[in-house]
């Protein structure tokens, strides 16, 4: 017992010094017993969401997973619906979810399940991998990622609403920065021993590297069940169709939160440019695995770095970091494609594109931290569940729409296709300065 109550004392110690806010124990926006919660929850979601950022990362759909199906031989036509399956098959029905959703009165049992599911699609691939090759293994892979999408549909429309339950509105934009940070301290690592070493990622590299995703899933379920989530609201669970349908005239009756959908869809340029930097850097450099590795811990030291900075800044205004971290990517894309157009031969130089990835990877820290703060902080009780599904949907659209830029790459060049996404993201940046604060006392 008295052990017992020494490790809470030093839990909540702990969680004060990272926290760094003299009431960090003023609760806003959640009950009195959800309160009482707080430090615990506040750890046991910083680890979950570690593991499965992690397990993202091990697992990544722009790196891992195209290299896993060549190395298996999969048919070449079938890379193209990797990042286009993982994101939009994750975001189109969380509309249709979130009725069900809604009918729960505590739903961490629905990202626990989501995440139970992830693990099992991911270590599937691995045994695909081990077990079989050509277009069956292809199509194979293809289908777990489906299921493995709608998994992580369901599991976020529910952590964000348990966020906004168990966890005061100054400080859930902690909880993703942190959280991406430490991945990103992973991500460093592994990048360092991918440049360092000569492991080759065969069969088994894959293998293993697959089933460390699925494991790091499953221990983000197992610290998510332990949450203290105490009974919420159950309104609104009807059809899940006559629902869905109804939650969409959200967009014409709540002016705010249309802006915002508008907002988002234009910041999606900060993901949507990333692979046409590395793609260039192909172009410029070479196929080299150290340019790789210079790729990868430019991403793992962007979250690293950035994420704690972006967390704080989203407590205190989550729409100015939206708008910021548009401009640096309009900045960003705008000076490539200067480089490219006059001073070419500077992108020859390894080091150079790197760099600028490292940038825009700050800058999508900051859209990603900003925009999930805000559509927390925007809504209370299940409206934060509608707001959450409704602008998630309407993304998976508008992010199968935006496959055009992968034919203004190549028809008008990888350059031009950088440019006009970035141009994008500055129109974002304009937009989001028209929001209203979410943060004001």
């Amino acid at each position: 017992m008295i052990e017992s109550t020494a490790m809470s004392q030093l839990g909540e110690n702990l969680y004060e010094k990272l926290i760094n806010e003299e009431d960090a124990r003023v609760c806003k926006a959640i009950d009195e017993r959800a309160c009482r919660q707080v430090p615990g929850n506040f750890f046991k979601l910083l680890l979950s969401y570690f593991c499965s950022k992690l397990g993202d990362a091990l697992a990544n759909p722009k790196i891992v997973l195209p290299w896993v199906m060549e190395v298996l031989q999969a048919p070449v036509y079938l890379l193209g619906f990797l990042v286009p399956i993982r994101e939009s098959g994750s975001l189109l029905p969380q509309l249709l979810i979130a009725s069900y959703v809604r009918r729960q009165p505590k739903r961490k049992w629905l990202w626990v399940m989501g995440s139970v599911v992830q693990a099992v699609c991911i270590l599937a691939m691995a045994a695909v991998v081990w077990s079989l090759d050509g277009a069956l293994a292809g199509w194979s892979i293809i289908a777990l990622l489906v299921i493995f999408s709608l998994a992580r549909g369901l599991c976020s429309v529910a952590a964000k609403d348990v966020l906004g339950k168990t966890i005061p509105k100054s400080q859930r934009g902690q909880v993703n920065g942190w959280s991406a940070s430490v991945a990103g301290l992973v991500t460093v690592l592994l990048a360092l021993g991918l440049m360092l070493s000569d492991w080759e990622l065969s069969v088994w590299g894959c293998t293993l590297l697959l089933g460390g995703a699925g494991m790091m899933w499953l221990v983000a379920a197992s610290v998510y069940a332990r949450l203290k989530e105490y009974p919420g609201e159950t309104a609104g669970g009807g059809n899940a169709i006559t629902e869905a349908l109804h939650r969409l005239s959200i967009l014409k009756q709540d002016k705010p939160f249309r802006r915002f959908v508008i907002t988002r869809s234009l910041l999606l340029c900060s993901a949507l440019t990333a692979p046409y930097y590395v793609v260039l850097a192909q172009q410029q450099v070479g196929q080299s695995g150290q340019l790789l590795g210079l790729f990868l811990l430019a991403s793992g030291l962007a979250s690293l770095l950035s994420a704690p900075f972006w967390g704080r800044f989203a407590d205190v205004s989550s729409r100015r970091v939206m708008m910021w971290a548009a401009l640096l990517t309009a900045a960003l894309g705008v000076g490539v494609f200067a480089l490219y157009s006059f001073k070419s031969d500077w992108l020859g130089y390894s080091l150079v594109l790197p760099v600028f990835y490292f940038f825009l990877s700050v800058a999508h820290q900051g859209v990603r931290v900003g925009r999930k703060t805000y559509v927390v902080d925007l809504a209370e009780g299940n409206r934060r569940t509608d707001y959450v599904a409704v602008s998630n949907s309407v993304i998976g659209v508008v992010l199968l729409l935006l496959g055009v830029s992968g034919w203004i790459a190549s028809a008008l060049g990888v350059s031009w296709a950088i440019l006009l996404l970035s141009l994008a993201g500055a129109a974002g940046a304009l937009l989001a300065r028209s929001l209203p604060e979410t943060n004001a006392e």
